[in-house]
């Protein structure tokens, strides 16, 4: 048996920026992650590895030594166009746009209490929580994309009130070794149970000199207004990393 492998050409890149602010019992945090990469293999068109802006905005309230209430404004999108690939009849691969910069994007705010036990983990109970779905081109393809994003056909926004729960894990479990996790539930109040979206976020990150890391990272999604079915992504990466003096 013959075996052939397929040459490729990949290339990404992250920034990652967390400000916090607190003085006596109020706090202020706000974090930054801009996410992009693409992959070229030989004989097929170009795809993206990973592409998101997630911007989040946190002010809190000490109640007492775990716990918090909070207010949070969170953004996220994307930068590129995101397509469906598929072959015609010709066996050739073909493009069918289905994402792009706003289309969709989503604005969250949410007010409610926060578990802080540890500085390394922390739980928002977001009991109070509204949610804006863009999708600003109504042209996208909808064929792909399920339940269009959840937004009604032919129109470019859909407010939805919630309970959401958000858990963040950002530790160092080994030396030198790094492990950050988030969880986000959405939970609409006006929709049976079986519309709730999940999404787990989970990176572990190994530090081999000054410069230069490897990082693990896996993402999984279960959101039935984008898919019927758990979407999930993983990636190895050695990379060039800089910090920038706070």
């Amino acid at each position: 048996m013959e075996s052939r492998g397929v040459n490729s050409l990949a290339v990404g890149g992250l920034v990652n920026y967390r400000a916090e602010y607190r003085k006596e019992g109020y706090g202020y945090i706000s974090e930054v992650m801009l996410e992009y990469g693409k992959v070229k293999n030989k004989d097929q068109l170009q795809k993206k590895t990973r592409d998101r802006i997630f911007w989040d905005n946190k002010a809190d309230l000490r109640l007492s030594k775990s716990w918090y209430f909070f207010g949070s404004v969170t953004f996220e999108s994307q930068f590129d166009r995101g397509y469906a690939y598929y072959r015609d009849g010709n066996n050739e691969e073909q493009a069918s746009l289905v994402s792009k910069f706003m289309s969709p994007g989503y604005l969250t705010e949410s007010i409610g209490f926060e578990y802080k036990p540890v500085g390394y983990f922390s739980t928002r109970i977001g009991t109070g929580t509204a949610k804006q779905t863009f999708k600003l081109d109504t042209t996208v393809n909808q064929q792909y994309n399920g339940g269009n994003y959840g937004v009604e056909r032919g129109k470019n926004f859909k407010n939805e009130l919630a309970f959401q729960i958000v858990s963040n894990f950002d530790k160092q479990i080994f030396k030198n070794v790094n492990l950050k996790a988030r969880y986000q539930m959405f939970i609409p109040y006006d929709r049976p149970l079986v519309h709730v979206d999940h999404r787990l976020d989970v990176e572990l990150r190994s530090q081999i000199n000054r410069l230069m890391n490897v990082t693990l990272t896996g993402v999984g999604l279960f959101d039935k207004d984008s898919d019927p079915e758990i979407q999930a992504s993983q990636a190895l990466a050695l990379g060039v990393a800089f910090t920038f003096p706070r």
